[in-house]
C-alpha cells in the first residue's frame, strides 16, 4: 500500500496537466485544420495527445490522410498557438496550491514533458515556476518519447528516488502508460479533452483535478 511515507518525489506532465495548453492547442489546431476543410475533432485530438510535436503531427496526417509535410503543419500551428497564449494561457485549477504544499513538505518535484525545451521554458517562465523544480525533462532529453518509460525512469534517477516511490501526475493515456511502464505510482488527471482516454494503467484517477482529495490524501496533506 503506497502512502505518504513511501512517496519521495512528484513528477508532473506539463501540457493539459499543469496548464490549459491542450485547450489552447485544440483552438489553434482547429484554426489550422479549418484552413484545410477539416476540424479538430475528438479523434484528431486523441491521435496527437501525449506525443512529441513532430510525432503528433505525423499521427494527425495519418488520421486525416493529409498530404502535407508534418513539419510544415507543426510550424504553422506554432505560430497560431503562440498568438493565442497571451489571452488564453492559465494554470490548471489547483496547480499553484499543490506546488505550495509540496514545497512546504520538502518533496522534490520534476516535470517530464513531450514538448521541446524552449517551449517548456517559455510556459514555466510566464509564471516564474522554473526554479520550483529539481529536474525538467523534455523531448530533447530522451531517445524514446512517451508512452516509452524512458523519460520517467530518467526523472526518478535525477530526483534520486526509485520509480515506485515517485508520484507521476498525467492527463493523457500516453503519459499514463509511460509512467506506469516506468513503475511509478501514477494518478491520471483527465480534463475535457482526455475524459475518454484509457487510464487503466493508473493507480488512481483524480476526477477533481489537481486539487482532488485523493492526491492530498496520498501525500498525507490535511
Amino acid at each position: 500500500m503506497v502512502s505518504a511515507k513511501t512517496i519521495d518525489a512528484v513528477c508532473f506532465d506539463l501540457d493539459g496537466l499543469m496548464f490549459n495548453t491542450e485547450h489552447v492547442f485544440h483552438e489553434a489546431g482547429d484554426i489550422l485544420l479549418r484552413r484545410r476543410g477539416h476540424a479538430m475533432t475528438r479523434g484528431a485530438m486523441n491521435a496527437m495527445l501525449g506525443l512529441r510535436p513532430l510525432e503528433s503531427f505525423r499521427s494527425l496526417c495519418t488520421h486525416l490522410d493529409l498530404c502535407e509535410e508534418p513539419a510544415d503543419l507543426l510550424a504553422e500551428s506554432r505560430i497560431i498557438f503562440e498568438s493565442l497564449l497571451d489571452t488564453r494561457l492559465k494554470p490548471m485549477p489547483g496547480l499553484i496550491e499543490l506546488l505550495d504544499r509540496l514545497d512546504a513538505a520538502g518533496l522534490p518535484m520534476g516535470v517530464a514533458t513531450s514538448s521541446p525545451r524552449d517551449y517548456l521554458s517559455a510556459i514555466l517562465g510566464r509564471f516564474s515556476l522554473m526554479d520550483r523544480f529539481v529536474v525538467t525533462l523534455t523531448a530533447e532529453d530522451v531517445t524514446h518519447g512517451k508512452p516509452h518509460p524512458e523519460i520517467y525512469l530518467k526523472a526518478a534517477s535525477v530526483l534520486g528516488v526509485s520509480p515506485e516511490k515517485m508520484l507521476v501526475l498525467e492527463d493523457t493515456q500516453t503519459g499514463t502508460r509511460a509512467g506506469s511502464a516506468a513503475g511509478a505510482y501514477v494518478i491520471s488527471v483527465p480534463h475535457e479533452h482526455t475524459a475518454d482516454h484509457d487510464f487503466s494503467g493508473a493507480r488512481q484517477i483524480a476526477l477533481g483535478g489537481l486539487g482532488d482529495r485523493l492526491i492530498y490524501d496520498l501525500l498525507g496533506f490535511a
